[in-house]
């Protein structure tokens, strides 16, 4: 099967090292294409840039489109010797804007993706010209999923025995059929999943060894993260939602009609906390909007920086 980056981008996959949240080198995997000011695409929890394969072609019509692989993710480095600290991902999306930005960016940002995204608008306006966030757990009481909650309860020593022992290449057939059965239950069309889909989609896990590893641990600090709140001890989360009055760049957010796991109820709130913001429903459209609901997703993005003269 050819090369899902050589496919996409001109110069196939790029890499690039920063600095992350603890001050060590790390590998960052990326891609661009198109002319113009700098759109960045960041995925959410598990994902990598992948999941905007019906974003990149579309929106590098009218911009230099950039898609990267946070660090645990996808193709990006796996630093499994250190613990992550909560907040890394916000650090370390600053940095990649840096290294690859010299002006302001379009961040369209998906799910947890979404919630970096708002705290790095919180932090650093200046890199943010635009900000579009889809269906983001900014308001989120648990997790979502089954699998993520059975992940953030075992131990990390257990996951990366799971890594290190190969298992997801030892069963990889059985490992793809269960996260296409998952990924299915996110989309409002189960079936425009492809069996190619599925094979990228799952790829990292397989063949990346690490992946199972960092995802787990990013969700055992989102877990953290919510019961700190539910508990009214300090958390990110709390200091997020304190200050969303802060962000005064426009912003677009685009939440899914039947998204199971963050009500629309969570996306009007948001809406309402955002001062220059604007909610646009996606119809028939799960959790995984990028590509349940590619074409009105990204019609709504074009329309929006449009309108706002981007």
């Amino acid at each position: 099967m050819k090369d899902w980056w050589q496919a996409t981008f001109p110069k196939g996959r790029q890499n690039l090292i920063i600095t992350d949240a603890k001050g060590y080198p790390v590998q960052i995997a990326y891609g661009e294409i198109g002319k113009g000011k700098p759109l960045i695409l960041l995925h959410g929890m598990g994902s990598w840039s992948y999941n905007w394969r019906h974003s990149i072609a579309p929106l590098s019509k009218y911009f230099r489109v950039i898609c990267f692989d946070a660090k645990g993710f996808g193709f990006s480095e796996k630093p499994l010797s250190r613990r992550e600290d909560n907040g890394h991902q916000v650090i370390e999306f600053q940095r990649i804007i840096q290294a690859l930005c010299d002006e302001p960016a379009v961040i369209v940002a998906e799910s947890l993706g979404g919630l970096v995204a708002l705290a790095l608008a919180q932090e650093n306006p200046q890199l943010v010209g635009r900000l579009v966030v889809v269906n983001v757990p900014i308001f989120a009481e648990r997790l979502p999923h089954w699998a993520m909650w059975l992940l953030a309860q075992t131990p990390l020593e257990t996951m990366h025995t799971i890594d290190f022992l190969r298992l997801a290449y030892l069963f990889a057939p059985l490992f793809r059929e269960i996260m296409a059965i998952e990924r299915r239950g996110v989309l409002f069309d189960p079936s425009i999943l492809t069996q190619e889909d599925v094979y990228w989609i799952t790829y990292p896990f397989i063949e990346l060894p690490g992946t199972i590893a960092k995802v787990a641990e990013e969700l055992q600090i989102a877990a953290r993260e919510i019961q700190n709140w539910q508990e009214n001890k300090p958390n990110m989360l709390t200091q997020i939602q304190n200050k969303l009055s802060a962000i005064k760049c426009p912003t677009l957010i685009l939440w899914g009609e039947q998204d199971s796991w963050f009500p629309i109820s969570h996306g009007e709130k948001l809406h309402q906390h955002i001062p220059n913001s604007k909610l646009e429903i996606l119809s028939n459209c799960y959790h995984d909007a990028s590509t349940g609901a590619s074409e009105v997703l990204n019609a709504a993005i074009i329309e929006f920086l449009r309108d706002t003269h981007f």
